[in-house]
């Protein structure tokens, strides 16, 4: 199951983009967005700075 972002709290600084180590995380719109092909790792849970990530 991949990781659900909140798109209340998300502010699109892209600290998850940049520590995804399989490039699944993205932004549009202003926020972060994962694809399926997500690995479950947890590293972007870790990395939000405003936990916006489960």
């Amino acid at each position: 199951m991949a990781v659900k972002i909140d798109n209340e709290k998300c502010t699109g600084c892209a600290v998850c983009v940049e520590g995804c180590p399989v490039q699944v995380l993205t932004i549009e719109n202003g926020k972060a967005v994962v694809s399926a092909e997500c690995i479950d790792c947890g590293l972007c849970i870790s990395q939000c700075p405003v936990e916006a990530i489960s």
